[in-house]
């Protein structure tokens, strides 16, 4: 056995090439070789357990939130049929009970239909009182919806009907939080309170963990548990509209078929009943798959995240390769002698294989390690988008989703060196033992380099969007004194009180708290502003006295609010023109209202719109207790507060008098101190009045809108991190192809210096090679992010085009930081010593 020496390789001559060597053996050998650069091999794996561990976590995500099965028995047959009028910005009315009868009466593709109501319930009995969100189904809803119970049973026809006895079930998260999975809780009784009524009913069940939809709620009772859904104006108004509607394909029927059937029928509907459906509003019917329903609202997130992580992926592969390079060019040498002495390319091929793929199998092992933590963290984060995130976990498909990018990534390195053949040396010298390296792999270098500049850009290009949108929304001004106001949802309750008494709880509750140490001003309200938006559509109709309608006009809408005295000082809202509330609007008075500056100026153009009235004229009103078509009298104009929006716009609001017209209570108080301070003793103060009043999620104006913008403030932090992590990569990736061209142009540089040129010269060019592969980068990353955004815009119409500043922003920031990676290795060349030039080969 013979040996022979080089300064890289000592080869064992009695290797046969390598053709017939066993695969554990290439295995020991690729280990051996690669611990020889463990510098190099600690980098590589590490990028690709970024790009693995990052892609395999999305993935995980998407998978179980968007095609991960429903419990629901035979989702595939399970529909929820939505009624929208784009005319009034309303994509989802929900359906009134005529309505839901007539589909059912008429409609045949569907076999059977389920109907579910969200509504607020405060529940006593099952130990400290607390607000409850409540579903209100019939009978048919669990069998329709295919769902089972972990505890008792579910509702069935033998609860439905206004004689029945009052049941509800838990929801089983409700049930394992609140209730720390007691057993005990079947057959207890519990009241469930409304402003409009309470009623008593038996817990008789438990619901299977299933997606809470149309609403995550905590209870889920029969018709007699809300009195509402009793009352004649509940059964015959037909625009009474607040039911979700489920229904089931019957057999050998598509979903194609029911829903030309569901539009037909629904165009008789219209016909029949022109009083209920505006022209204006443009009424439509629609029916898709459940699943594909519930997914709806994350799909476009979650798939553009996961494009994210792709060009993560995209880069680190990129970043990898240049190392690999740079590695296969100082090995040269090795790969010319084994190919001189017999070594196919085939095997060379497969020796190179074979260290990839221990490369990236380490990879995939840290990268499923880190990608374990990370689905929490995004499960977190999506939760906010998908209810199914809350109960995702970490399956097997983790770890093949691991595997399966160990090998596409071990693949695509093993292919990316260019390898000598022993007929021709391709470039590669061996005479004098040295070696020359040829310009393609610098080439190739600057290609992947040019690959991850243009996907960091895309990345960086959208992050900065967002972030764009987030700052522009964050600094919007509210109108509202946001810092100093606190709201605590103090409900009505009803059981065993007049009007009077309800009434004069509020009224004592101000009085009390408002003599609080650090409290200014106390009022109450039935609106937290954006916490509670949309939760009364998209307003009521109205007129005003002295108004005319013009030809097929109709009238505006306004949104409704019910107000105490002194809400709108505790606000912070100016006033126009009139006055306040006062005590002596109370039920049995004068109607009266306040109008905001919108109303005003729509209403009374140029004129004074004090001691004018204003009628509501919507169907809808006749449904809610109070509410009357007389003409009330305008006693104050305010400020506009736009309480539904994050950037407020003219909102047409129209304001009463809280004790003409209490449909719920939440308690805003102004300090001048720390609000949150205020919370005991303002509780300690409420149930030392109502043992059974719940007093429940108290924050400042400033979180309740802090909390809206969250999704917003997540999709930026994410974009962020990842455009952060593909930037640092690029910029190394940038850094390490030209300091491997100043390495392997010493020589060059040495021979210029000795003839006059200057070192700044050497510094220019260098800085000056970075960024012309960035700017190529940015060039190729904006026209493959202009196609992927206008293929993405065809299909999510949510995927919005950066605009020019945030495209130039981004372009300026990868450039700036290209030419700071550039700065080391530009240095290094300018300090080439001539003479060790001049002697290096």
């Amino acid at each position: 056995m013979c040996r022979l020496a080089s300064a890289h390789l000592v080869l064992i001559c009695a290797w046969d090439g390598g053709k017939n060597m066993p695969f554990f053996r290439e295995l020991k050998v690729a280990f051996y070789s690669l611990a020889r650069t463990r510098g190099l091999t600690i980098t590589v794996i590490l990028t690709l357990a970024l790009g693995i561990g990052a892609n395999a976590a999305m993935f995980s995500l998407v998978r179980g939130v968007l095609l991960r099965p429903l419990v629901n028995r035979d989702e595939n047959r399970l529909v929820y049929i939505r009624q929208s009028a784009p005319g009034l910005g309303d994509e989802n009315v929900t359906f009134s009970v005529p309505e839901i009868q007539d589909l059912r009466a008429r409609v045949k593709t569907l076999s059977a239909f389920g109907d579910f109501s969200t509504t607020g319930f405060s529940m006593v009995g099952l130990g400290e009182p607390r607000q409850v969100r409540g579903g209100v189904v019939g009978g048919s809803y669990f069998e329709v919806m295919g769902l089972h119970p972990v505890l008792g049973r579910l509702l069935d026809m033998r609860d439905d009907g206004p004689s029945a006895a009052g049941a509800v079930v838990l929801t089983y998260r409700f049930w394992t939080t609140a209730l720390k999975s007691d057993p005990s809780v079947i057959g207890k009784s519990v009241r469930l309170d409304s402003a409009l009524g309470a009623r008593t009913a038996t817990i008789v069940g438990v619901l299977e963990p299933s997606v809470p939809y149309p609403a995550e709620t905590e209870i889920i009772g029969n018709v007699v548990t809300s009195p509402h859904h009793l009352s004649a104006t509940m059964l015959t108004g037909r625009v009474h509209h607040m039911t979700e509607l489920f229904g089931r394909l019957a057999p050998g029927v598509n979903l194609d078929q029911a829903r030309a059937e569901l539009k037909a029928v629904y165009g008789s509907m219209l016909k029949e009943h022109p009083e209920a459906y505006s022209p204006k509003a443009d009424f439509r019917i629609e029916a898709r798959l459940l699943h594909d329903q519930i997914t709806s609202r994350a799909r476009t997130v979650l798939l553009v995240l996961l494009a994210a992580s792709a060009l993560v992926f995209i880069i680190a592969c990129s970043n990898v390769a240049n190392l690999i390079l740079a590695r296969t060019v100082r090995r040269e040498g090795e790969l010319a002698i084994r190919a001189a002495l017999g070594a196919s390319a085939g095997t060379l091929r497969r020796m190179l294989l074979t260290e990839s793929l221990l490369l990236c199998g380490a990879g995939a092992a840290l990268g499923v390690m880190i990608a374990h933590p990370l689905v929490a963290i995004l499960a977190r984060y999506a939760s906010r988008f998908s209810v199914r995130a809350l109960d995702l976990t970490v399956d097997s498909s983790l770890l093949w989703v691991g595997v399966a990018l160990a090998i596409v990534a071990a693949v695509i390195l093993a292919f990316v060196p260019r390898l000598p053949s022993s007929d021709t040396d391709h470039g590669i010298s061996l005479s004098s033992g040295s070696v020359r390296i040829t310009g393609s792999t610098s080439r190739r270098q600057r290609i992947f380099v040019v690959t991850q500049i243009a996907a960091s850009f895309v990345l960086l290009a959208g992050a900065s969007m967002l972030l764009k949108t987030l700052l522009a929304l964050q600094r919007t001004q509210t109108r509202l004194d946001t810092d100093h106001v606190i709201a605590l949802e103090v409900p009505v309750i009803s059981y065993g009180k007049t009007p009077d008494q309800i009434a004069g709880f509020y009224r004592e509750t101000i009085r009390r708290v408002s003599e609080l140490p650090g409290v200014d001003k106390v009022a109450v309200g039935t609106f937290v502003p954006w916490r509670d938006a949309g939760s009364l559509g998209p307003g009521l109709q109205f007129t005003a006295e002295g108004n005319v309608r013009g030809p097929g006009e109709e009238d505006p809408l306004a949104q409704f609010r019910s107000v105490s005295p002194g809400f709108f000082a505790a606000l912070g809202v100016p006033i126009i023109a009139g006055r306040d509330f006062n005590d002596s609007d109370r039920q049995g008075s004068e109607p009266v209202v306040i109008i905001s500056q919108s109303v005003a100026q729509r209403m009374f153009p140029n004129q004074d719109a004090v001691n004018r009235h204003l009628t509501w004229t919507d169907p809808v009103i006749k449904f809610i207790p109070g509410f009357d078509a007389a003409p009330r009298r305008i006693v104050g104009v305010f400020a506009d507060v736009d309480d539904e929006h994050i950037v407020p716009g003219p909102l047409l609001t129209v304001y009463h008098p809280f004790e003409q017209i209490m449909l719920g209570g939440n308690l805003f108080v102004h300090a001048h101190s720390d609000p949150y301070a205020l919370v005991t003793p303002i509780t300690r103060i409420i149930h030392d009045m109502s043992a059974e009043q719940p007093v429940e999620h108290a924050a400042t104006l400033k979180d309740i809108r802090a909390e809206v913008l969250t999704p917003d403030r997540l999709n930026s932090l994410v974009s962020g991190v990842f455009a952060a992590v593909a930037l640092l990569i690029a910029v190394v990736g940038v850094a390490g192809v030209l300091a491997f061209s100043v390495s392997s142009r010493t020589r060059e540089f040495g021979i210029r210096l000795a003839l006059g040129s200057l070192p700044g010269h050497l510094l220019r060019g260098v800085i000056a090679e970075g960024a012309v592969m960035t700017t190529a980068g940015v060039l190729a990353g904006a026209a493959f992010g202009y196609i992927l955004a206008r293929l993405a815009g065809s299909y999510f119409p949510d995927v919005k085009m950066p605009g020019a500043t945030v495209v130039v922003v981004a372009a300026f920031v990868m450039l700036m930081a290209a030419v700071i990676a550039s700065m080391l290795p530009a240095a290094r060349a300018a300090r080439v010593n001539v003479v060790q030039a001049l002697h290096s080969d």
